[in-house]
């Protein structure tokens, strides 16, 4: 659960630092870690897809990506404090939230060729799976 609420806080502050730092200022960024060969051969597959998503948020278009970071920070950071309460009406609209999310990610990855998307999606159902699990044992206990 800190581990989510941590990467819900991630995310929002993720969110906030795209809104107020400049879209070429990112663009750079990703140009830098690329020339340094971090990540694989320039024109690897990552390489290119990193290129390819800072060209589009560099041209302006970065309304899905403060958003959906900004809403899924927020959601995530809300769910972990009902559910470190144990507030049991929260575990099925956290499960609710999350699988909405799941399938929008997938459905923008496919849209868009993301790869970090179905990343996000697989992690978003380990921790469905896991609140799935504690929602169970809560309720045994009661």
């Amino acid at each position: 659960m800190l581990l989510k609420g941590l990467d819900g806080a991630a995310e929002l502050l993720a969110a906030v630092v795209l809104l107020v730092v400049p879209a070429a200022a990112v663009h750079q960024l990703v140009a830098d870690v690329l020339a340094r060969d971090l990540l694989g051969r320039p024109d690897g597959f990552l390489a290119r897809h990193l290129v390819a998503g800072t060209a589009e948020f560099a041209s302006g278009n970065r309304t899905f990506v403060v958003l959906y970071l900004g809403l899924h920070g927020i959601v995530k950071i809300a769910l972990v404090v009902a559910l470190v309460r144990r507030w049991q009406p929260a575990y099925p609209v956290a499960v609710a939230v999350l699988t909405a999310f799941v399938a929008y990610e997938i459905d923008r990855a496919v849209r868009t060729g993301s790869v970090l998307l179905p990343f996000l999606a697989a992690l978003d159902v380990v921790v469905i799976v896991l609140i799935i699990r504690e929602y169970r044992l809560l309720r045994r206990e009661c």
